[in-house]
């Protein structure tokens, strides 16, 4: 039994999802295509990372080789010339790593430990996967210099070569690690000691459960609770739980009158008290800003780690797909528009042109998360300047339905979420996003980028384009739906 440093990461965010996935990985399943994408990103990043050293050699050595991995590592290391390492293997204490990028520096005196990251930003739990390498080296014996290699995003792609020098940063976390090393030793104790029960530890759901990151086992541990529960209130932070869980209270409609929640919390306790759906009283007035012809717009984007089209950064999204449906007046018949990019090329051009084709020049455009919208069309207006008179317009006129609905409705269905996924099935039961072929904005980024890559048969590549289609249309008749909804209410 070995920890490596992907387990001992895991462990540290829960004993319990450690144990299943050493011992009952078959509970994971496959990947979907949105954990497939990240994985394949993750690999793409680390091929460019390695082109930054030109002068790298990789141990070649499959994952049930590792007697000749450890082999090839030492003889490497030993080579004076070598200046560069990938995938460098060790073993120390039943811990078991392989270093993204080795580098000699001060003739080999001393190690540059280099954790490459398919990030821009350096975050927590990417310090415990480099400490854990360096309490590896260190035993070993070697001098190191732990840092993370990460995503810079200031640097602009200038459509035809990629200064590697600027697309990535070197961040040196040695004073970061030092803390955390001092702990690694009795917690690699303490994860393989729990790795020799016969069963998984008993571990109680909690905030682990979704942080830093959403455990594999997550539906395993948090059965689904009633939707009255008190734990679905919306934003319901950990001490006010606690609080009512000590007045032995379980469910919003028994939470005291004189309790202390917030504007929401208190309509999904009135929500519950009443058994039906609340709307606010100032709803119609709200309502009362919309002007005709009323646009209902939905874009969907994909954010690669490396930038592929000029003049975008890092995680810049790529707008590839909109749809829109136009209400002239509320008894006229709905019109359906939509765009989809189908092929590799930039489509930021065409999605712009086709866009502006529909639109029109006057009426609200109901969104639904303005700002995400909003920020799509101002990096279209800095890549096309001659359309930014046209896009500030454009901007000025969308009218964001998520706040509307957060402020002046609650349902109990909506499970303490004003997510689309659940606010359309609570006040519109006839529609859902159950058993569609695509039902997330990750997802669709996911299969778009499968598309149009080769990645897919013909017959894959037809389903998907339907699949994407209708999921986007999906999201823009849901608003319309909505807001007929909130204006009988």
């Amino acid at each position: 039994m070995r920890l490596s440093k992907s387990r001992f990461v895991a462990g540290l965010q829960c004993h319990k999802r450690l144990y299943l996935l050493v011992h009952e990985p078959e509970l994971v399943g496959e990947p979907d295509q949105r954990m497939q994408a990240r994985f394949d990103q993750g690999i793409e990043v680390g091929r460019f990372a390695r082109e930054l050293f030109q002068e790298g050699v990789l141990v070649e050595t499959g994952d049930g080789e590792l007697r000749e991995a450890l082999s090839e590592t030492s003889r490497l290391m030993a080579e004076g010339k070598i200046l560069v390492i990938f995938e460098a293997t060790f073993d120390h204490q039943k811990v078991l790593v392989r270093v993204d990028i080795l580098q000699r520096i001060r003739r080999g005196e001393r190690w540059r430990l280099i954790e490459v990251k398919s990030s821009s930003n350096r975050k927590d739990y990417y310090l415990a996967d480099v400490a854990i390498q360096r309490f590896v080296l260190e035993g070993l014996g070697f001098k190191v210099d732990p840092c993370l290699m990460l995503l810079n995003r200031d640097y602009v792609f200038d459509g035809k070569s990629y200064d590697l020098g600027r697309l990535f940063k070197i961040v040196e976390v040695t004073p970061e690690t030092d803390a955390l090393l001092k702990e690694v030793p009795a917690e690699i104790q303490t994860q393989l000691e729990m790795l020799s029960q016969e069963t998984a530890p008993d571990d109680k759901p909690g905030p682990q459960c979704t942080k830093p990151f959403r455990c594999e086992f997550f539906n395993i541990c948090n059965r689904p609770v009633p939707v009255e529960d008190v734990s679905l209130l919306p934003r319901l932070s950990q001490s006010k739980f606690e609080k009512l869980t000590k007045l032995g209270v379980t469910s919003i409609r028994d939470i005291p009158a004189d309790f202390s929640l917030t504007k929401p919390q208190q309509h999904a306790r009135a929500a519950a008290v009443s058994g039906k759906a609340w709307f606010s009283k100032d709803l119609k007035k709200k309502l009362g800003e919309l002007r005709t012809p009323l646009y209902f717009m939905d874009f969907e984007t994909l954010g690669p780690a490396i930038p592929r089209f000029a003049g975008m950064r890092p995680f810049e999204p790529i707008p590839f797909q909109w749809s829109v449906h136009v209400r002239r007046k509320p008894e006229s018949e709905l019109e359906h528009y939509e765009f989809l990019a189908e092929d590799a090329s930039d489509p930021r051009a065409a999605f712009l042109k086709n866009l502006r084709q529909v639109i029109g020049d006057t009426g609200h455009i109901l969104v639904y998360n303005k700002a995400f919208e909003s920020g799509v069309l101002g990096k279209l207006a800095e890549r096309f300047p001659e359309h930014k008179p046209a896009v500030n317009r454009l901007q000025a006129r969308l009218w964001d339905l998520l706040p509307v609905i957060r402020s002046h409705t609650y349902h109990i269905e909506y499970r303490g979420s004003f997510s689309l996924k659940y606010v359309l099935p609570a006040l519109v039961p006839e529609m859902s996003y159950e058993a569609m072929g695509v039902s997330e904005g990750e997802e669709a980024g996911a299969v778009w980028d499968a598309m149009i890559h080769g990645r897919l048969t013909e017959e894959e590549k037809k389903k998907a384009k339907r699949d994407l289609l209708a999921y986007c249309c999906q999201d823009t008749l849901a608003m319309v739906r909505l807001l007929e909804v909130l204006e009988a209410a």
